[in-house]
């Protein structure tokens, strides 16, 4: 029992968070992934998207054809174009052309469009009316996400009339906080159905970041909120802390940035031997691996329309028809970088590992030697 005890006490010694930083970041980042997935990818930014300069490669492809020759996608394809270049009010005179020319055709299409261009542009109430004629003609449509960017830009109209600051809430504590309150109460959802209602918000809101802006401190936030999953034990604390540092990255305002921290700070105060530091660390690696995808597919890009190619055809051919990418931090992607653990944390771990023993080997024999030596 003495062996046993002292065991302990010197492996303790040697792993007081070296061994937590091996264990959090594989297992229980995995499982929050596995509950949430693509998250993590959307807040670090390591997802397939399109360069500047492939949207306007879009607009002069489209517009090339005469006008006579054009499909109402053509003028949806410039028009979102225009919007994902931060040109929003051409983006709204585009739809606005589209759906003058076929009033007809693509309706649905063309409300939801419309919607989200005024949004970009800070018409809020203006987009909210075309996001709820969508609904009206298609609620399924894109999954459903509609329904949750109506939620969005409604809680954001109230959130605002209170105060234009952010964070849109300061909330921190047990209990569905922010976003997710908003969403549970205008859904009116069950206490047996709250989950998945959750679930389905997250869902819609991270098809706002891969198909809108994933860079968006509002749609970090509300992400966060509902990552944390009303606190039972399907919570995403360690996603929801990297949103809300994400979105912190993501303001101008000091204040701004200085709540979002302690939006995080708080967060991961309930997630046991973690700190902030740590997940920020890990963070800024994952967002260094999504930034060398997106300049890949810039080079990639830029090199298909030098060589006056099809961009859309090439990039579905190596970045679409291609297996998925890898992100989990058992898998190296081409660069040799392993995500969710630094190599300074694993050669950490592995020291950490081998010293831990070798003392532990060492006291044992020390222990021996007395245990004999009194027999």
């Amino acid at each position: 029992m003495r062996k046993f005890v002292l065991f302990v006490a010197v492996f303790s010694a040697f792993f007081p968070r070296q061994l937590s930083a091996c264990l959090w970041d594989y297992d229980t980042l995995a499982m929050e992934r596995e509950l949430f997935p693509g998250a993590n990818e959307l807040i670090a930014g390591y997802f397939v998207r399109h360069s500047d300069a492939y949207y306007e490669w879009r607009i002069a492809d489209r517009m090339a054809k005469p006008a006579n020759q054009q499909l109402p996608s053509d003028l949806d394809d410039v028009a979102v174009a225009h919007d994902k270049l931060g040109n929003h009010d051409k983006a709204i005179e585009t739809i606005l052309e589209k759906m003058e020319r076929w009033p007809n055709q693509g309706r649905y299409e063309s409300e939801a469009n419309l919607g989200t261009f005024y949004i970009h542009a800070g018409r809020l109430e203006e987009g909210l009316k075309h996001i709820r004629s969508a609904i009206a003609i298609n609620s399924d449509a894109h999954f459903g996400r509609e329904i949750y960017q109506q939620l969005l830009v409604e809680y954001l109209i109230e959130r605002q009339s209170e105060s234009p600051q952010l964070p849109l809430s300061t909330s921190v504590g047990e209990g569905p906080l922010g976003f997710t309150a908003f969403v549970l109460e205008s859904r009116k959802a069950a206490e047996d159905v709250r989950l998945e209602e959750i679930q389905a918000a997250a869902r819609g809101v991270m098809g706002m970041m891969r198909f809108g802006n994933a860079d968006s401190p509002v749609l970090l936030e509300a992400l966060g909120d509902l990552l944390l999953a009303d606190f039972s034990n399907d919570d995403a604390k360690m996603l929801a802390t990297r949103a809300y540092l994400r979105a912190s990255m993501k303001v101008d305002d000091p204040d701004a940035t200085v709540a979002y921290r302690d939006k995080a700070e708080a967060t991961i105060s309930m997630q046991k031997d973690v700190e902030l530091e740590q997940v920020e660390e890990l963070l800024f690696q994952e967002i260094e691996k999504g930034n060398n995808l997106f300049i890949r597919i810039s080079a990639d890009e830029a090199a298909w329309i030098a060589a006056d190619m099809d961009v859309d055809v090439e990039f579905r051919k190596k970045y679409l028809d291609a297996p998925p990418l890898s992100y989990g931090p058992e898998e190296d992607d081409e660069e040799g970088w392993v995500s969710g653990l630094s190599t300074t944390g694993v050669v950490a771990c592995i020291f950490s590992l081998v010293a831990g023993l070798s003392a532990i080997a060492v006291v044992a024999r020390k222990q021996s030697r007395r245990d004999r030596s009194l027999s």
